[in-house]
């Protein structure tokens, strides 16, 4: 119960501040700026990691808790539990700011600015990006001290910095999902359900390639 708390926590967390970021800035006229938003994503996943990590492992992305399952560092027991915190506290973030700003469109979600399958394939790619580099620092000695956090912090601020424009740069079903539903803009949420989940896989066969085929081979919960 502990874990399923922090994953609804820490995901309520990101959702809330993340997508709260992008709603203020619409709100503000631009004030916090797309550099902004980016970095508030990033630095609340970094602060995320060393608040929760030894509770449940900080996973707060259904595209990460799968991917940590199918390359064998998580039980898949655990797996329901965990996406069904996630997407609780996704639509619980995005239904509180429902009500601090009900005139707000969108609620900061994601929507691609061309062709949707533009927006699918940066999603794979970024959320690969995004998952090769979880599952290296969160390998052997590279877990202790501020190693993850900062690692997993700057490449999340980076891709939503050069990739938001176009795609809202996701690689988090839930980041998408809970926006989407409460504000009733569902028409493009498939491409973020299936992208950052297929990309995030995708990173798995990558770094046993650079690792070898133990790297991914015991059972862990690190973010």
């Amino acid at each position: 119960m502990r874990q399923s708390f922090a994953e609804f926590l820490g995901t309520f967390v990101i959702v809330f501040a993340g997508t709260g970021a992008i709603v203020i800035n619409q709100e503000t006229h631009g004030v916090i700026t797309h550099a902004g938003v980016a970095l508030t994503f990033g630095l609340v996943v970094l602060s995320l990691i060393y608040t929760l990590g030894d509770i449940s492992g900080a996973h707060m992305n259904p595209a990460v808790t799968t991917a940590f399952a199918v390359a064998g560092r998580f039980s898949w027991r655990q797996v329901p539990g965990y996406v069904a915190a996630q997407i609780a506290g996704a639509l619980a973030a995005s239904g509180l700011l429902r009500f601090l700003f009900p005139t707000a469109k969108g609620l900061g979600g994601t929507l691609p600015a061309g062709a949707a399958s533009q927006s699918f394939i940066l999603e794979v790619v970024l959320t690969f990006m995004l998952m090769l580099v979880i599952l290296n620092v969160s390998t052997g000695a590279k877990e202790k001290g501020v190693t993850a956090g900062i690692a997993i912090g700057a490449m999340i601020a980076l891709e939503a910095m050069f990739a938001g424009p176009i795609c809202g740069a996701s690689m988090n079903p839930v980041r998408s999902l809970g926006p989407a539903v409460v504000s009733g803009q569902l028409e493009h949420l498939w491409i973020y359900l299936t992208a950052p989940v297929l990309g995030a896989w995708l990173a798995i066969p990558t770094c046993r390639a650079l690792r070898g085929p133990d790297c991914c081979a015991a059972e862990t919960a690190a973010a």
